[in-house]
């Protein structure tokens, strides 16, 4: 129902709609994975992870150097000295396969990072070991132990990081998920059902009551209200008649249409907020990780103290240290920890999210979040509730009872919402019988025995009652009840706004974010609703593709932006902000879109996730400053800067505190799991 009336309607049919894990890492692609192949690189990884920790079993104890610096006995038996080497082996071509083919990736690619650091370090280890197996190099050089290690840390890492990266809705088959199944084309004086794909321009297709629209067209006969929400992002139903235009995916709620498509396929208003949702889902996915970028500068670190190393001790005329003391640096310069610093805190920081009803699908929203200065609320469903409810009443209870009784039987949004009020207090309805609808007029019923009619304008026109009098808000649906042609009194509905969102508004203001409101609703309507909750900017009457272009408008004049929406129609501006952010409650297509996913539909989750975003940004230095600190100090401490103080870093206490870095690493991240995230703790 609308201020122009409606009838009832049946409710509508649903609508249903291998590689290498090496490859999805290579070079900068960290940021930047096809979503088809997270799935399979987690379950790749995984298997990769547990298959490699068994094999570094047997291989780091059967590992001389490591049995030297424990202190034991490695088990004598035939072939017992080719176990590690065999198994090591092993492990660097098919577990140091993925960073392998990252390093080779970031060459071509001329950009170093951390597959081209870890590959590096896993390979000099694994013909430094064999080396030192076959007596070549000094037993120093025996790194077998520590290949096995540095192979199932940084799987472990890559595990994570891509469980973090996985995504598990397709943005685009959301889309098409809103054309309906079948269309009924109509031919001569016959109907035949045809997918809509084969449609073309000029067919003349019936829409019934409740159901979608299949393709962009014009209204040839009949008169509808459309549910036009899901596209335009405009909580009322629309009025549409003879010679209106209609957009595929939307649905007739209460009449049966005759369209005439104007437009199918690449052509219809969906398709192009399909390009615009995956244009800029492509340009805002080529960040460069911070640990990337460390690990860039670590491999030149390295690889120049290894040649500088290897210089010096040789012109010192020792060309033996010059050999152990490169080769050290080269291993002790790969980063344990710093390919768990990264993977580490975003793994429990999801985690915590979680608990506090936020879903991080992507690694770089949480991380840009911080930086947020400017949060672009939709309104419709997000900062209100998208459904209509009673606002106002007058003529007191006995009027609203009287209009759920003649509404009762109707399924019409409107309806359900005056029915809902009447319930909530406590009022008794009355039976009605002789239920008629009309639509674009309202509903009649008969309640004891009395005509009752309940209708917007249109009702008081086939009546000739002029309008009463009233003070209901501008912005609200006006419908009048009559009883035997009488007014009885008025009725007054809108969308109600969250009790919730005046709280996280002020909230972002604390923080010292702009919020700006976006709609495709009325102007009235939208200031209104800005007024009440403060709202520093309003964009209304938005077409969907102009959302994103607002989005782009305010990232222009220099601020990160947010975006929380709930539609279709938001889905190009959630994948074009800095952030995305999709209140669970809404559609696939937008929660497909975003980085962010708020379990619940509480905009004070926006909150959380800033403060997730900042408390996780801090872990992340912390993290990278430890384990990069490891390595410029660890470094030259191998180089033998030392030497000629008598200080010679040996090799064995160089791998230990390798490995305390990574313990360190992991005992900060856990520091997180302290964050309370529950919307009502963070706003308080």
């Amino acid at each position: 129902m609308t201020e122009s009336g409606r009838t009832t309607h049946a409710p509508h049919p649903e609508h249903r709609p291998d590689e290498d894990p090496g490859h999805g890492h290579a070079g900068h692609d960290h940021a930047g994975h096809g979503h088809a192949g997270h799935g399979d690189h987690v379950a790749e990884f995984r298997r990769l992870f547990w298959v490699m920790l068994v094999l570094a079993i047997p291989t780091v104890a059967m590992s001389g150097m490591f049995a030297m610096i424990v202190g034991y006995q490695i088990p004598v038996f035939p072939g017992s000295r080719w176990v590690a080497p065999v198994l090591g082996t092993v492990m660097y071509l098919w577990g140091g396969r993925p960073f392998l083919t990252g390093a080779v990736s970031e060459i071509r690619s001329r950009a170093p990072g951390m597959m081209l650091l870890i590959g590096l370090a896993i390979t000099v280890a694994f013909l430094a070991s064999w080396g030192a197996s076959l007596g070549v190099l000094d037993h120093q050089l025996e790194f077998w132990w520590e290949l096995a290690l540095l192979i199932v840390i940084m799987l472990l890492g890559h595990w994570i990081e891509m469980r973090s990266l996985a995504q598990t809705t397709s943005a685009l088959d959301s889309l098409s998920a809103l054309l309906p199944d079948q269309a009924e084309r109509i031919t001569g004086e016959t109907l035949e059902t045809v997918a809509p794909v084969e449609l073309r321009v000029g067919d003349l297709v019936l829409v019934r009551p409740g159901g979608r629209i299949p393709a962009d067209g014009r209204i040839r006969d009949g008169v509808a209200e459309l549910d036009e929400s899901i596209v335009t992002g405009e909580s009322r139903s629309v009025r549409r008649g003879v010679g209106d235009s209609v957009v595929a995916g939307t649905t007739a709620t209460d009449s049966a249409l005759r369209v005439e498509v104007t437009a199918v396929g690449d052509d219809t208003a969906l398709a192009g907020i399909q390009r615009l949702v995956t244009e800029a889902q492509n340009s805002s996915s080529r960040a460069q990780r911070l640990a990337d970028r460390a690990a860039g500068w670590l491999f030149w670190f390295a690889l120049g103290a290894a040649l500088l190393t290897a210089a010096i001790w040789g012109v010192l005329g020792l060309p033996d240290q010059a050999v152990i003391r490169a080769i050290t640096v080269l291993v002790i310069a790969c980063p344990h920890a710093l390919g768990l610093a990264i993977p580490l805190v975003v793994s429990i920081a999801t985690e915590r999210a979680a608990r506090g009803g936020v879903l991080v699908k992507d690694r770089l929203a949480l991380e840009r979040m911080r930086t947020v200065d400017a949060v672009l609320f939709d309104k419709t469903g997000t900062l209100t509730k998208g459904e209509p409810a009673l606002i106002g009443v007058s003529g007191g209870d006995d009027v609203l009872a009287l209009a759920a009784a003649a509404e009762l039987p109707s399924e019409h949004p409107l309806a359900r919402a005056i029915v809902a009020a009447a319930r909530e207090r406590g009022l008794t309805i009355p039976a009605a019988t002789a239920f008629t609808s009309s639509a674009a007029v309202g509903v009649t019923a008969t309640v004891d025995g009395r005509e009752i009619r309940v209708g917007g304008p249109k009702l008081l026109e086939e009546t000739g009652i002029a309008p009463p009098p009233h003070e209901m808000p501008a912005h609200a649906t006006v419908l009048h009840v009559l009883a035997d042609g009488q007014v009885l009194g008025v009725l007054a509905l809108a969308d109600e706004v969250r009790p919730e969102s005046a709280q996280a508004i002020n909230a972002l203001h604390r923080l010292g974010s702009a919020v700006v409101m976006i709609t495709g609703d009325a102007e009235s309507v939208a200031r209104s609703v800005a007024a009440e909750l403060g709202i520093d900017r309003v964009y209304a009457q938005v077409r969907p593709e102009d959302k994103a272009a607002k989005v782009v408008e305010l990232q222009a004049e220099g601020r990160v932006v947010a975006m929380v929406g709930d539609g279709v129609n938001d889905a190009p501006a959630l994948a074009q902000a800095d952030v995305g952010i999709a209140i669970g409650a809404g559609t696939d297509v937008a929660i497909a879109s975003a980085g962010v996913i708020l379990a619940s539909s509480d905009p004070r989750s926006v909150v959380s996730v800033i403060e997730l975003s900042k408390a996780s940004y801090r872990k992340m230095r912390q993290n990278l400053w430890w384990a990069a600190g490891y390595n410029l100090i660890s470094v030259p401490l191998a180089a033998g800067v030392l030497a000629p103080v008598g200080f010679v870093m040996p090799m064995s206490v160089g791998a230990l505190l390798m490995s305390l870095s990574t313990v360190v690493v992991a005992l900060n991240a856990q520091l997180l799991r302290r964050l309370d995230l529950r919307p009502e703790v963070v706003v308080r």
